[in-house]
């Protein structure tokens, strides 16, 4: 279905690399945020393997890419970016890296999460999806349930002030025409470009505008929009006890 105008108050995007939101789901961050929706970004790792040059190490890389992703929300109309320092290209949906998005997730209490999809491994027939990629999202998943509105998991963050919260949407980014909603970025489809263009040291040479365009028309193929970006929603808290549950 082609989504309604549905703005949440906060929403927190969990991916594994800086990028990889500009690639997914940017153009509906700008969007929200354009009105007045509180996001953050969590980056699991900094994408330090993700510059191929033998002269950068992967220190300077990460600074690199940190910087990038920095600019790139800004673009996007994001100010809070947390960044998680999990080994880049080894990225494992573990215990810990569960502990530590629950962290987050309380920290924030976003009553939308955006993740990808752990289960594809096949992208079309000229790309596999990146392990890493899996691996966020899978935690991302085990993070928002149940485990971050389970008062009794992890209740040393319980001691740190950190009460139980359990999101009230899941958005599982997917691609064409696989999604249950489609979200308009008509209005911010060339805010979603120049975001990715702030990711340079991955850019280089190529100027993502006609494939980001492209994408988006392919997935809004057959709605009433030109440019879309498709998800899975899973709604985890119906609108009534959300109401009911909000804290002013």
């Amino acid at each position: 279905m082609v989504e309604p105008i549905y703005i949440p108050e906060s929403a927190m995007v969990i991916v594994a690399h800086p990028d990889d939101i500009e690639f997914s789901c940017a153009g509906t961050m700008a969007r929200w945020a354009k009105r007045g929706c509180r996001i953050t970004y969590v980056l699991c790792t900094s994408g330090d393997v993700g510059i191929s040059d033998p002269g950068i190490s992967r220190q300077q890389a990460a600074q690199i890419r940190e910087a990038e992703a920095r600019e790139a929300a800004r673009i996007t109309g994001v100010e809070e970016l947390v960044f998680l320092h999990e080994p880049d290209g080894m990225l494992q949906a573990t215990l810990d890296l569960r502990k530590k998005l629950v962290r987050e997730i309380r920290r924030f209490r976003p009553e939308v999460i955006l993740c990808g999809d752990p289960t594809v491994v096949w992208a079309g027939d000229t790309y596999i999806n990146h392990p890493d990629h899996r691996a966020a999202s899978l935690a991302a998943i085990e993070a928002v349930f149940p485990a971050a509105g389970q008062p009794l998991l992890f209740q040393e963050l319980e001691a740190e002030g950190l009460k139980a919260h359990k999101p009230r949407k899941v958005y599982v980014m997917v691609w064409g025409q696989q999604a249950n909603v489609y979200v308009s970025i008509d209005e911010t489809i060339d805010i979603k470009v120049n975001a990715l263009r702030a990711h340079k040291s991955q850019m280089r040479d190529w100027d993502p505008e006609p494939q980001i365009k492209e994408w988006a028309a392919e997935t809004a193929r057959g709605k009433e929009m030109r440019y879309a970006e498709g998800y899975n929603v899973v709604t985890l808290v119906d609108d009534e006890t959300w109401q009911k549950n909000r804290v002013p």
